[in-house]
C-alpha cells in the first residue's frame, strides 16, 4: 500500500465593492500592509519596514489569524501600478498564494476588486467558507473606513 499524497487544491475568492473615494485614495490605503489589520479581520499585524505604499519587489511579513491559529506569512510585491493594480505573492507553513487588487474609476468613486488565490494541504472542511466570509467582512469594513474617515 502506498501512502496517500496530500491533496492540494487551488482555491480562489473574488469579491468586489464600490467605494465612494477616488482610486488614488483607495490604492494608497490598501497598499500599506501595516494598515491591513484596520480593515481585514484575519490580519493581526504586518511589518513592511517602511511607510506608505509598497513598490514592486518589496518584501514584508504579516501575522494572520487562520481559524484561531497565529500564522506568520512572508510576502513579495509582484505588481504595483498606482492607482489601478496591486498584487502580492505570499507563502507560509499553512497556505501559499496571491492577493490581487484591481481598482477602476467608477461614477466618482472606485470599483475595488480583491482576488485571493491560495493553496493549502490543510484538510479543513470549513476553511474556504470561512475565508469567503472573512473576505466579505473585510471589503465591508474597507468600504466603511474609506467612506467615513478623512485620510489627509
Amino acid at each position: 500500500m502506498h501512502a496517500a499524497e496530500p491533496s492540494v487544491r487551488l482555491e480562489q475568492i473574488s469579491q468586489e465593492c464600490f467605494i465612494q473615494a477616488p482610486p488614488e485614495v483607495v490604492y494608497d490605503y490598501v497598499t500599506q500592509p501595516d494598515r491591513w489589520h484596520e480593515w481585514h479581520p484575519s490580519s493581526l499585524s504586518a511589518d513592511t519596514g517602511t511607510t506608505g505604499s509598497l513598490a514592486v519587489g518589496a518584501r514584508f511579513s504579516e501575522i494572520i489569524d487562520l481559524l484561531g491559529v497565529r500564522v506568520p506569512m512572508s510576502y513579495r510585491v509582484q505588481v504595483a501600478c498606482r492607482p489601478s493594480e496591486f498584487k502580492t505573492v505570499f507563502t507560509s507553513l499553512a497556505v501559499d498564494g496571491t492577493i490581487h487588487y484591481v481598482l477602476q474609476a467608477d461614477s466618482g468613486g472606485t470599483r475595488f476588486k480583491r482576488v485571493l488565490t491560495y493553496e493549502t494541504e490543510l484538510q479543513l472542511a470549513t476553511l474556504h467558507e470561512r475565508m469567503v466570509a472573512l473576505s466579505a467582512i473585510a471589503l465591508d469594513q474597507l468600504k466603511h473606513r474609506l467612506e467615513n474617515t478623512a485620510f489627509v
